[in-house]
């Protein structure tokens, strides 16, 4: 530690340290999607959203919004799946916190995967529209 009681290695930027924690959260996607079902699922959907978009030519700002929702999506999918593992070391008898703290996790996916799906059909039900008419 420096004199002012902060540690210097994390003052100091280091490329290699940075790399690693790249490597950190790699590691992370390939579990998420290794051994959550949903995780999977979601991935599935967002490679049928993507060759859709590609399909109908949606707009550069629609793109935007595929790829805001889709993001929100995998973020709340893992933070469910952060909260579920980290709760599971706790304890693993019934807990009603526990149980409260993995359902509103749970909500936060279901929330986003319902924004998801308003955004893809603001998108896509008028990009369908036009694709029928030409």
């Amino acid at each position: 530690m420096n004199s002012s009681g902060n540690d210097d290695s994390k003052m100091n930027f280091n490329l290699a340290a940075r790399l690693k924690s790249f490597k950190h959260a790699f590691s992370g996607l390939v579990t998420l999607l290794k051994f959550e079902h949903n995780a999977r699922i979601h991935l599935v959907i967002l490679v049928i959203v993507i060759l859709t978009g590609i399909f109908l030519k949606i707009s550069g700002n629609d793109w935007v919004a595929i790829i805001f929702a889709s993001g929100l999506v995998f973020i709340s999918e893992c933070f469910n799946t952060a909260v579920e593992y980290l709760s599971d070391v706790v304890t693993n008898e019934h807990n009603e916190n526990i149980k409260m703290a993995k359902d509103v996790a749970a909500a936060g996916v279901f929330i986003s995967a319902i924004i998801s799906v308003i955004i893809g059909l603001i998108v896509f039900i008028p990009a369908i529209c036009k694709y029928i008419a030409a």
